[in-house]
């Protein structure tokens, strides 16, 4: 059952932590909250066997990134460039941010 939140959002670079590209890194391209699913750049590449159409009038084989589940990719921290879990705390201003729970920076 999803909660429809994610720990991460379209533009943050993300490392993955499991699965065939384990250990790999990229910039989310979309997130699918509903699903608990993001699709990351260059990973997860699949084909897609395409019908010619009047755009593609050759057809074939693409190769694009498929989605892959949430929780098997984890933020890549801009200030400790390093894979962490993240917390939400709650600034002075009202502002919710996220952080890095390894050295406490705010990520956003």
């Amino acid at each position: 059952m999803s909660t429809g939140k994610l720990h991460v959002k379209k533009g943050d670079q993300v490392k993955v932590i499991a699965g065939k590209d384990k250990g790999r890194e990229g910039e989310v391209l979309k997130a699918f909250p509903e699903d608990d699913r993001v699709v990351v750049e260059g990973i997860n590449i699949v084909k897609k066997h395409q019908q010619p159409t009047q755009d593609n009038p050759q057809g074939g084989i693409q190769e694009q990134e498929a989605p892959i589940h949430s929780s098997n990719v984890m933020l890549v921290c801009k200030h400790c460039s390093e894979a962490s879990r993240t917390g939400k705390k709650i600034l002075d201003s009202g502002e919710k941010v996220r952080y890095c729970k390894n050295c406490g920076e705010i990520v956003d």
